[in-house]
């Protein structure tokens, strides 16, 4: 299979035969292993930090689910986790720092990943090979070879879901906006503005110190090549360390160039142009830009662009992040909380807000709103009743401008021609360079 359009007919054809709607999310109906609506699933969570508090909450929003395993390689989080679950269950999860162990256990149906970025990939597939439903955070991949992996490897695994964590795609107002936008209520649509604005403070210098005894540091270290430990990259500080994450684009674009390839239909852009710099604080431990500008220039004059003011908390849209939508008949302001249709004059036309106010860009989230309806999307596919709201072929492509917007940025801010029939940078020398990774011995995808 030469080509990400390749897997993603493979995998469709492997797992049902046809696809579903525009998002290419299969049927639940169409797999041989349905589980009935009483049959209580058994899950386990993979990483009990930042989105561990939220996803924990939305599980008790789920019909009969089992919280069977906690696994971090941090012992006092994970002890935490213990209680915690104990208390929202009534019932006792087990504990296990090493999640390849919890993937032995049979009766484990699916799995929670909240893992760091560079487990990310790793963590799924290993749980498709274990037969496991798998949920997981975004980015789906640390970089794009991990994500043609993956697309192998659901192809190999076809009765397994894998839900991707881009929350808003089970936003019923989203789902009803670019469903409307499909229909031409814009008219012909061809550029997306998306913008993420924080205020993230001072990231201390990392110092080399002894690896503390509460943390199993070469797991945690997983499929990175090993290094020595720092004092700040246990938390999550480790998302500016290009070893451990993907930068704020990864980090948190993810999620609105999700919504803007949605609405606008398009796959892989012709062309992707960075201008990304670090701003703030410059003599702190930060490695990469805290301030970028991104466009991506899509076949059929399409446009789609990124905007991030990641340590200067000024609302230049008058809101944290969202996605605004142009076309020839007028334009929409969506988000997490609904959406706002404007006419060609600029003035309101109509709006829709979500009945529950979900978080912005607070860290790990809030449980409820789009925290909950996401994994209750993901164990109702399970069950056979829905269709998964963020498929692993949607989460790919979607993650994939991303990481080109890494390698603009990391050739110094350079324009780089893409082929929009794979995605692939068109440079083979740079192709090369920047597509895959170093992995530790024995890590590497099959």
């Amino acid at each position: 299979m030469k080509t990400r359009r390749d897997f993603i007919k493979t995998m469709g054809l492997a797992s049902a035969g046809l696809l579903m709607g525009g998002t290419n999310s299969i049927s639940a109906k169409s797999y041989s292993r349905i589980m009935g609506a009483n049959d209580r699933i058994s899950v386990a969570l993979f990483g009990c930090n930042r989105r561990y508090s939220a996803i924990s909450k939305a599980l008790t929003t789920c019909k009969n689910v089992d919280v069977s395993y906690v696994c971090d390689v941090d012992s006092r989080r994970q002890s935490k986790a213990v209680s915690d679950i104990t208390k929202l269950f009534n019932a006792a999860p087990k504990a296990q720092k090493d999640l390849r162990k919890i993937l032995e256990d049979k009766s484990v149906d699916a799995v929670f990943n909240m893992t760091p970025d560079h487990w990310h990939a790793a963590a799924a597939w290993l749980s498709l090979e274990a037969g496991k439903h798998v949920y997981t955070e975004k980015p789906i991949c640390h970089n794009p070879a991990e994500g043609d992996a993956l697309l192998r490897y659901q192809a190999r695994f076809p009765k397994q879901f894998v839900q991707v964590g881009t929350q808003q795609r089970s936003s019923v107002e989203s789902k009803e906006i670019i469903a409307q936008i499909h229909a031409g209520e814009l008219g012909e649509v061809y550029e997306a503005e998306t913008f993420y604005i924080n205020n993230r403070e001072r990231v201390p210098n990392p110092k080399q110190v002894p690896v503390p005894d509460f943390l199993d540091w070469e797991l945690w270290q997983g499929p990175a090549p090993r290094a020595a430990f720092m004092d700040i990259w246990e938390d999550y500080m480790w998302h500016w360390y290009w070893q451990y994450g993907t930068a704020e684009s990864g980090n948190n674009a993810l999620h609105e160039l999700d919504i803007a390839r949605w609405a606008l239909q398009t796959q892989y852009p012709k062309e992707v142009a960075s201008f990304a710099y670090k701003n703030n604080f410059k003599d702190d431990g930060w490695t990469m830009y805290d301030t970028m500008d991104v466009i991506f220039t899509f076949p059929g004059d399409k446009l789609i662009k990124w905007n991030c003011q990641c340590r200067n908390g000024y609302f230049t849209y008058g809101r944290d992040r969202g996605t605004i939508v142009y076309g020839t008949k007028g334009t929409v302001m969506i988000d997490r909380n609904g959406y706002e249709v404007y006419d060609l004059t600029g003035k309101k036309v109509r709006e829709s807000k979500a009945s529950i106010k979900n978080h912005g860009t607070a860290l790990g989230g809030s449980g409820d709103g789009l925290d909950a309806l996401h994994p209750q999307n993901f164990l109702a596919a399970i069950r056979g009743e829905e269709k998964l709201n963020s498929s692993l072929e949607q989460g790919v492509t979607s993650t994939l401008l991303c990481h080109l917007a890494n390698f603009s940025y990391k050739e110094g801010n350079r324009a780089l021609p893409i082929d929009p029939s794979t995605g692939h940078l068109t440079d083979p020398a740079l192709q090369k360079k920047h597509w895959g990774r170093e992995y530790e011995k024995g890590w590497a995808p099959k």
